[in-house]
């Protein structure tokens, strides 16, 4: 693999520029992840000694029901705070988008960019345009989960932490030295949309402690551990569909991790359900029922059955009844119906006692 670098061995030039003169930064990135970091940095330009000369951002989408073009959260920053904005298709040299673009950036004449989920690749004669090179603010412990989905696979796999990383950009996949770590817990009622602000907020402050001291920072930095790496795959949407015969801490995590995209969901009777909150498994709420079956509509809770744990060494397993955990639901919604808590599907008629969700019929 080719690694970018970057000229730091002239420290009396370096260091002379980074303590006197205001680095002219390029921020990229396209989500409210992003943006939260940018308005920060707007805000700290002159504690931080920066000028942030350009934004680069995603093309703008289109989206909602009537499909009109929208801008991303990070252009609506930069717009707002009179900074100018470019939306590059490419960085490829092959093609003529891509060479323009990266005119445009020499342009600029860059002493650092720093990327936030922006989406497009960098390729490496971009990354080592800027002076600093290219510093990224990424959603995890690295090398723990690299690619496009950190907050939601931490989740779904059942960390107990996550964090921020600040990393040098090289050519592989979130694969840089990091510069700096930043951890924090993830709780037990956490869902992708409690984590994604959290981790939003986390970064912004990361990399406005690495700007402070970025000689520093970058002279200290740690290569990864490509042995303790997993990839964090973009989510799907057929992921949101719960496996009912999946231990019921398992379809927890599922539905916490999936909030709000693409959300977890199962069927009644052929009829898609969503499943909006469940409360942390309970260990004493078992039972014998086939996995998927309604055990009861109570006030507090829908319990439903699940599949059964890692199983333990009985001896008189084949006499035993084998109970496995139950999932308490505490949000539905119903297709073409609103949210419905509990309670309020406890005093009605939509689902029963004994009502069996199932997987989609093909």
């Amino acid at each position: 693999m080719t690694t970018a670098t970057f000229d730091l061995s002239n420290t009396s030039i370096n260091n002379n520029k980074l303590s006197t003169e205001r680095l002219r930064v390029i921020f990229a990135g396209t989500p409210e992840f992003a943006a939260i970091s940018l308005e920060a940095l707007i805000r700290q330009q002159d504690a931080l000694n920066i000028d942030i000369v350009a934004v680069y951002t995603q093309p703008d989408r289109k989206a909602g029901r009537g499909q009109k073009l929208s801008a991303s959260a990070v252009k609506e920053v930069a717009l707002a705070n009179d900074i100018a904005v470019e939306q590059p298709i490419t960085f490829k040299k092959s093609s003529t988008e891509g060479m323009a673009a990266r005119q445009t950036l020499r342009t600029y004449q860059p002493d650092l960019m720093i990327v936030a989920a922006y989406g497009l690749i960098l390729p490496i004669g971009v990354l080592t345009t800027p002076t600093h090179g290219c510093l990224n603010i990424h959603a995890s412990l690295l090398p723990r989960w690299r690619g496009a989905a950190p907050i939601h696979r931490a989740l779904l796999a059942g960390d107990d932490e996550t964090g921020i990383t600040i990393m040098q950009m090289d050519k592989g996949l979130d694969t840089g030295d990091m510069l700096y770590k930043v951890s924090a817990s993830i709780e037990p009622d956490e869902t992708a949309a409690s984590l994604h602000d959290k981790m939003a907020a986390l970064g912004a402050t990361a990399i406005a402690t690495v700007l402070k001291e970025l000689s520093h920072y970058q002279a200290q930095a740690v290569v990864q551990d490509d042995s303790q790496a997993n990839y964090a795959e973009k989510l799907v949407k057929t992921e949101g569909e719960v496996d009912w015969t999946k231990p019921a801490a398992t379809i927890e995590r599922q539905i916490r991790g999936l909030t709000p995209w693409p959300g977890a969901y199962t069927f009644l009777n052929g009829q898609r359900v969503k499943i909006l909150a469940a409360l942390p498994i309970n260990t004493t709420q078992k039972t014998d029922k086939p996995a998927g079956t309604v055990v009861s509509v109570g006030r507090k809770a829908i319990l439903v059955a699940c599949g059964q744990e890692a199983e333990q060494p009985n001896d008189n397993a084949a006499h035993d009844v084998q109970l496995s955990n139950t999932l308490a639901i505490t949000k539905l919604q119903f297709a073409g119906g609103k949210p419905m808590t509990a309670e309020q599907l406890c005093h009605g008629n939509q689902l029963n006692d004994g009502d069996q969700f199932t997987a989609e019929s093909k």
